[in-house]
Formats: structure tokens, C-alpha cells, sequence
């Protein structure tokens, strides 16, 4: 019985002991099954792992650079719209501007040094007055007076000219018409009395009115549509009684862009008359100018138009050209933006084919 019992337990034991090499074999039988079977294993998980490798890398880079690409073609998009658009603000401005300044012309002022005047045309419209004496005199100085409200001798040239006046044809109307001084370098002047008798009136004035020559009186056929023609044109001021008046007059010529026009413009002083008559005599109310030139400027003013056509169409000629040329590049950006989406595309279709 024992020696049965020991076989069998012998019998498993190398039961044991054969399965033990078995074990112990397999690794080495796995390991040469490994080695007939590792190139292929590799190559093939090399090929997997680059294949992941790239499919899992590259479409993050093209999509960095597609993203990229896109940004900058929308930026210089813009950019260039924006150009575009100030260009034409550009243009508007230019045009604006120059069809301003050719309505608004800019006046010009020049002042032309003279040795003397043209003897101006000094209208007077004494009415009930009486002329007592008309003498030219230099260099500021009026002699003092003798005999003031009797006549005395004159040395101007009068003409008396009675015509109607424009503003009411029915009215008739009496100018003495003298001629002014000329000599601005010597300071020429004209010294006029007038008397005037009636004294109920409230206030009392000679009204006078100055026109650019004398000679065109003169030299006019019909004297009486030459007043009347005046006096619608230039203004009328007036000098009172009892005071001496001091008109210093200047000349401005003003050039228009199909008229000229000539004006006067005055500084007027009043001096009070002290009146040395017997009281007797003093109801005879007596009045007292002086015409003399200012300086010897005459003022020139002109209409100027400051708009110069060829810059402007120069400027508009350079803001065309680079309204053109933006489109041309927009144009040319849209372009190749449409030819790497078509690129694009056409790659991933290349990548997409073989997984399929």
C-alpha cells in the first residue's frame, strides 16, 4: 500500500514538474514566436502611431495658418475699404469746397498811392438857401472870414442843373452841381457859405451828394438823366446851419465780376460857428463846408475767386486713381482668397481619399 501511495505522489510530482517545464519552456516559445512576428508588429505600429501622429498634429497647423491667412485677407479688406471710404469723403470734400469758394469769392484790398484825384462832382440841394460864396484854398488854411452872410467872389466852377427825381417823377428838383478839388499832395479845399432866411422851420440842412467826376456832367448829353441817374446810385448826406462841416473824402473802387462800382467814404467834423453879427442880422442863418481829400489812397477792392479748377481736378484725378487701385487689390484679395479655399479643399479631399 505505501509503495502505491508513493508512486502516485511521485507520479504527480512530475506531473508537477512537467507542468513546471512546460511553464518554464513557454517563455521561450513565446519569445521566438515574438521575434518571427516583431518586424511586422513594429512596422505596423510605427505606421499607426506616424499615421496618429500626423492626422493628430497637422490639422491644428493648417488650421493656424488658414485662420492665419483668412485674418490677415479680412484685415487688409478692411483696411483697404476703409482707404476707400475716406477717399470718397475725400472727394465730396474737394468737390464741397470748390463749388463754395466759386460762389463766395474773397475780397481783395489794395490802396493805390495817387499824386491827384479826378475832380470829383459835389451835387448840393440848397433849396431856399443862397450860395454866398464857393473858393478853393491849400494846405488846410481857410483865411479868416469877412463879412460873413454877404456874397462874396468865387473861383469854382458851378453848373445848375434842375431835374426830377427818380424816386418820385412829379417832384422837380435844383442841384448845384461844383467841381471838387484835386490836388491831394498840396491838400486842396473847398470852402462854401450859404444863407438861409427862413428860420421857422425846427431843423435846417443842406443836403449834398458826391459822384466819382465832375467831367462826366460835363461831357453828358443829357445833364438832367445824369443827375438822376446819380442820385439813385450814391447816397445822400447833409450839413447843418450854424456850424461849420468838415468832409474829408476818400475814393474806393470795387471790381465785381462784371460791374465796377465807385463809392465815396467821408470823416465829417462840426466846428460851432460863433456868430459875431449884429442880432439884427442874425436871423439870416448862415452854413459853412469844407470838402478835402483824406489821404492820397485810393482803396481798390476786388472779388477774387480763390477756387482753382486745375488742383482740384488734380485732386480728384489722384483720389479716382486710388479708388482704383483699392478695388483693383480688393479685387485681387478676393481672388486669392477664393484660390487657397479651392487649395484647401482640394487637400483634404487628397487626405480624406486613401482612409476611405
Amino acid at each position: 500500500m505505501l509503495g502505491k501511495e508513493n508512486s502516485r505522489l511521485y507520479e504527480e510530482f512530475n506531473d508537477d514538474d512537467d507542468d513546471d517545464e512546460g511553464t518554464s519552456e513557454s517563455p521561450g516559445f513565446f519569445d521566438d514566436a515574438a521575434e518571427d512576428q516583431e518586424p511586422e508588429e513594429t512596422n505596423e505600429d510605427v505606421g499607426v502611431s506616424q499615421e496618429d501622429d500626423s492626422s493628430g498634429n497637422s490639422p491644428p497647423v493648417r488650421f493656424s495658418k488658414t485662420c492665419l491667412k483668412n485674418f490677415f485677407t479680412v484685415f487688409l479688406i478692411f483696411i483697404y475699404l476703409l482707404l476707400t471710404g475716406v477717399a470718397v469723403f475725400l472727394a465730396y470734400q474737394t468737390i464741397s469746397d470748390f463749388l463754395e469758394k466759386l460762389n463766395h469769392p474773397v475780397m481783395s484790398v489794395t490802396y493805390k498811392e495817387v499824386e491827384s484825384f479826378s475832380p470829383p462832382g459835389i451835387a448840393l440841394y440848397p433849396g431856399k438857401a443862397q450860395l454866398l460864396s464857393c473858393r478853393h484854398h491849400n494846405h488846410d488854411y481857410i483865411p479868416p472870414l469877412v463879412d460873413p452872410g454877404k456874397p462874396q467872389e468865387g473861383d469854382c466852377v458851378i453848373k445848375d442843373v434842375t431835374y426830377f427825381g427818380p424816386f418820385s417823377n412829379q417832384t422837380e428838383r435844383r442841384a448845384l452841381v461844383v467841381r471838387g478839388p484835386s490836388d491831394v499832395r498840396n491838400k486842396e479845399l473847398i470852402f462854401m457859405q450859404f444863407s438861409h432866411n427862413e428860420t421857422e422851420e425846427d431843423f435846417s440842412a443842406i443836403t449834398y451828394m458826391l459822384f466819382a467826376k465832375f467831367s462826366d456832367l460835363i461831357e453828358s448829353e443829357n445833364k438832367s438823366d445824369f443827375m438822376r441817374d446819380c442820385e439813385q446810385n450814391y447816397s445822400m448826406w447833409t450839413f447843418s446851419g450854424g456850424f461849420r462841416t468838415w468832409v474829408k473824402m476818400s475814393l474806393v473802387r470795387t471790381s465785381g465780376k462784371s460791374s465796377e462800382s465807385v463809392e465815396f467814404r467821408q470823416e465829417s467834423a462840426v466846428v460851432k460857428f460863433n456868430d459875431k453879427r449884429p442880432e439884427s442880422e442874425q436871423t439870416n442863418q448862415l452854413f459853412f463846408a469844407v470838402f478835402e481829400w483824406r489821404d492820397p489812397f485810393m482803396q481798390e477792392i476786388r472779388l477774387i475767386v480763390t477756387a482753382n479748377p486745375w488742383n482740384s481736378i488734380a485732386i480728384l484725378c489722384g483720389v479716382f486713381m486710388a479708388l482704383f487701385k483699392a478695388a483693383n487689390f480688393a479685387k485681387l484679395t478676393i481672388q486669392w482668397t477664393i484660390k487657397m479655399r479651392k487649395r484647401h479643399l482640394k487637400n483634404k479631399s487628397r487626405e480624406l481619399n486613401p482612409i476611405s
